[in-house]
């Protein structure tokens, strides 16, 4: 093996364990953060057990881990760099020829392959996992949850009140923006479990305050099915509401979002936030990466100016400067105020520049 290669491992491996070790430290203490917020939630919520709220927090902990990742390698390659300078491993390196890229290589590609296994194995994982919080969330912490699935056999809507009524509602097709629902069923619940009725109709139209159903039957325990020419059921529902009432893009796994996106699309619906969602995850290995780049010129540059107190400052900065820039694009994409790549790829795009410039200016000074 040639001591290039040697060199290559040895950096590979000493940054997988750096980025691990301060990804683990993070995720310990989201997890006790986590926790502590559900139970001050849950205080006044009597299903809301010591270890239901437990149950909750260890769900939640693989997406706050995708949260996580680019702050771990961040911080991980910092404190990588920083430890191989004060141990003068990188002086030598240097002083053999080996150039900032070649010893940045091998960070960089394990860095875009973690950034790999993290939205094409982890995300699934931690997607299940959220959808069970989300599920456990609106059961034990909320009064009422409105909730909306489209599928290739048409539109589920559940709608429910405080006072324990619920309605189950199925419609073939969906018109938007008018909320029209064409052969439709409601199926109507007392205490969100005892049927207490079914509406068969043409149509249904979303109104201020109601459902109003044109050209149906109705049934009741304690009457026979009657018909009717028009009807009107109460609901809280609103358009903005069913929209928002479509499964979170983060329960979503990044191999489902490709179809879950055209379905929606097929029926009128805005799909938005999940492209952007997907895009985003789509440059999670670049934006990776490119964080390896910056972290490391910022530990070199920062340890020649004599301390580590410069350093943990500029990784802070950074932190804070990539987190505000993701959260205005993101905002401005959601907002289609500018187009979904540009809103995703931004953040990674802009990270590479700053760092590959860095680095240019590192070597030729």
């Amino acid at each position: 093996m040639t001591p290039g290669a040697t060199l290559s491992r040895y950096l590979a491996g000493r940054f997988l364990a750096w980025c691990l070790s301060v990804f683990f430290a993070m995720e310990v203490i989201v997890f006790l953060l986590d926790y502590l917020e559900l139970i001050r939630r849950g205080a006044s919520r009597p299903d809301a057990t010591l270890l239901s709220l437990l149950e909750m927090a260890a769900l939640k902990q693989p997406y706050m881990a995708q949260q996580i990742m680019p702050f771990a390698i961040l911080f991980g390659t910092m404190l990588l760099f920083w430890r191989m300078t004060r141990s003068n491993e990188l002086v030598v390196a240097r002083s053999a020829g080996i150039s900032a890229w070649q010893f940045l290589a091998p960070a960089v590609v394990v860095s875009f392959l973690v950034g790999l296994f993290a939205i094409t194995i982890f995300n699934p994982i931690a997607s299940v996992t959220q959808a069970r919080y989300a599920a456990l969330e609106a059961r034990i912490l909320q009064t009422s949850s409105n909730n909306m699935t489209v599928s290739r056999t048409g539109f589920w809507l559940r709608q429910s009140s405080d006072d324990g009524t619920a309605a189950v509602i199925h419609a073939d097709t969906m018109r938007m923006p008018q909320t029209q629902l064409a052969d439709v069923t409601f199926l109507t619940y007392a205490k969100e479990t005892e049927l207490t009725g079914r509406i068969d109709a043409k149509s249904a139209l979303l109104g201020e305050g109601s459902w109003r159903i044109e050209s149906g039957t109705r049934w009741t325990p304690t009457q026979p099915t009657t018909p009717f020419a028009r009807l009107e059921l109460p609901t809280n529902l609103t358009p903005s509401k069913i929209q928002e009432g479509f499964a979170a893009p983060e329960t979503m796994s990044f191999w489902q979002l490709p179809g879950f996106i055209a379905l929606l699309e097929r029926s009128g619906f805005s799909a938005q936030r999940h492209r952007l969602y997907f895009d985003t995850l789509l440059a999670r290995p670049i934006l990776f990466s490119a964080l390896v780049v910056v972290a490391a010129v910022f530990s070199l540059r920062m340890q020649r100016r004599g301390g580590a107190g410069w350093m943990i400052g500029a990784g802070i900065a950074c932190a804070f400067a990539l987190y505000f820039l993701s959260d205005v694009v993101l905002a401005l994409g959601l907002a289609a105020a500018i187009p979904v790549a540009l809103a995703a790829w931004t953040p990674a795009g802009v990270t590479w520049l700053i760092g590959a410039s860095l680095v240019f200016h590192l070597e030729d000074g």
